[in-house]
């Protein structure tokens, strides 16, 4: 398989006040998944950060530009660990088994992010929405042109295209709602396992 996806989307920047930021959106990803975006209030994120609830507004303009910063970042790094899964040379099954299995690793990975990306998505701004909704059709471009080319050469045996695409993003973006599992404890027994599971998904034909 190809290497792993990029660490967390909220990686730290170099430069001043990068730190206080940082503890910020970790305060705020690990709150909103917990309670919710509503059920979370500015000084409860302040205060999981080790700062004043004023000191938040130095950073952000509002607990909705934290949602934002953070949808957008987990949805942008999950979109390039797609793109580089997908970028493995060969047929269009061994291009589905590797996008997949960096798709459904990073949701592993990243679960926190990746729920918080997932699940509080409505709760911003129609405006704010727009933004990620551009994001998320490029993700599913990018896996349905793989089935999708794989349905032309007969590689795989879909009735149809979109429906495939659906049934595998949804595998891989599920994770998130239960990882770890029991069965499942690791990001690569994630993304090993659910690779052979799209595929079993493109190549069956009743």
């Amino acid at each position: 398989m190809t290497g792993h996806p990029p660490a967390d989307p909220s990686a730290p920047h170099d430069r001043p006040g990068a730190d206080a930021e940082q503890r910020l959106l970790d305060s705020a990803r690990d709150a909103f998944a917990a309670k919710g975006y509503h059920g979370t209030s500015t000084r409860e994120i302040a205060a999981g950060a080790g700062m004043s609830p004023a000191a938040m507004y130095i950073h952000f303009s509002s607990k909705q530009d934290v949602l934002l910063r953070l949808i957008l970042a987990g949805h942008e790094s999950a979109l390039a660990t797609l793109i580089s899964g997908a970028a493995t040379t060969g047929s269009a099954t061994k291009r589905l088994r590797s996008a997949v299995f960096c798709f459904a690793r990073w949701h592993a990975e990243q679960h926190t992010t990746g729920r918080v990306a997932q699940y509080e998505l409505h709760a911003l701004t129609e405006e704010n929405q727009a933004q990620v909704v551009r994001i998320r059709r490029d993700t599913v471009r990018v896996m349905r042109e793989i089935i999708a080319d794989g349905a032309l050469t007969g590689e795989f045996a879909v009735d149809n295209v979109d429906t495939a695409t659906l049934a595998v993003m949804s595998l891989c973006i599920d994770t998130v709602r239960w990882f770890p599992s029991r069965e499942l404890q690791t990001h690569d027994e994630v993304g090993a396992a659910f690779a052979s599971i799209a595929e079993r998904i493109v190549r069956s034909s009743d």
